[in-house]
């Protein structure tokens, strides 16, 4: 346990350690599971949890890069690990207590033998790209739960399926907690902020802005319905040069798309060798009938 001198947040690396320091947590907890490489979008999630539990709550942030969601060939040894960073900007934002575990320390004796089975939303969209994905990601998800035991925890909308998702495990498994959404947060040009925004050149930067415009857009035709909302997008898209691994328009909880009402507009593609995902809310309205 590391008290910082700065007066900062608490470090704690064991569940013990965690477990002391918020043995006499009287007021709400709140927390906000990350990966660490923490940017201005994550600041928003601790901003977010801090305004829900108030100045007398306690904010928990973890910083776990979590092999169990990573698939074979996929990023995790590329992930950026930048601790030292990531603890001056937890400082910075109110964070009480930073749960900084080791693989051992979260996974003791490997991968478990029980994990979180996603459920049939899971194969959609993110999960038919990344097979695996959402288990290690509710299984994580689950341990941080029950080792925090929070009030409320925050997760951003730019992974608007795995906000879904964890919404229905809370629910379904009678977890207790509040989960809450917060939006996503942009870079001036429209691209929405990642850790994985850093491996993009200076050219596949400007590339990936067809992913926010392809979402602008198909936003902006949803008045002329589904199928106008997905036409829109595609031709941003083609014509930045970009591949979508898929472009989907769901409902909110990722159900068919209604004819008309409220829906998702979710995209991922890879530019370069680095794989972006965003999506954005869509008011559909009902096609016009033709003359």
């Amino acid at each position: 346990m590391t008290a910082s001198p700065s007066g900062g947040p608490l470090v704690v690396r064991t569940r013990a350690e965690l477990a002391e320091a918020l043995l006499a947590a009287s007021s709400a907890v709140a927390l906000v599971p990350t990966m660490g490489a923490l940017h201005e979008g994550h600041a928003s999630l601790l901003d977010h949890a801090r305004g829900v539990v108030g100045p007398e709550g306690r904010l928990v942030a973890s910083i776990f890069v979590n092999p169990m969601q990573f698939g074979a060939g996929e990023d995790l040894d590329r992930y950026p690990r930048t601790l030292d960073s990531d603890l001056e900007r937890c400082a910075a934002h109110g964070v009480d207590v930073a749960f900084v575990p080791t693989v051992d320390e979260v996974y003791p004796g490997g991968e478990p033998e029980v994990s979180v089975e996603p459920g049939p939303r899971a194969l959609l969209l993110e999960g038919a790209s990344r097979p695996g994905h959402f288990r290690g990601v509710l299984t994580v998800v689950a341990k941080l739960f029950g080792l925090v035991r929070p009030d409320v925890a925050v997760f951003g909308e730019k992974d608007y399926q795995q906000l879904v998702l964890i919404r229905r495990m809370t629910r379904d498994l009678c977890l207790g907690i509040e989960v809450q959404g917060a939006p996503t947060v942009r870079d001036p040009d429209g691209l929405a902020l990642s850790s994985r925004n850093r491996f993009l050149s200076a050219p596949e930067r400007a590339r990936a802005l067809a992913l926010s415009g392809a979402l602008a857009a198909g936003r902006d035709a949803g008045a002329h319905g589904g199928a106008a909302t997905l036409d829109a997008a595609r031709a941003v898209l083609a014509a930045g040069g970009v591949e979508p691994d898929y472009l989907a328009l769901t409902g909110p909880d990722l159900e068919e798309a209604p004819s008309a009402g409220d829906a998702r507009l979710l995209v991922a593609a890879r530019v370069g060798a680095t794989r972006l995902i965003d999506n954005t809310a869509v008011r559909l309205g009902t096609p016009r009938a033709p003359d």
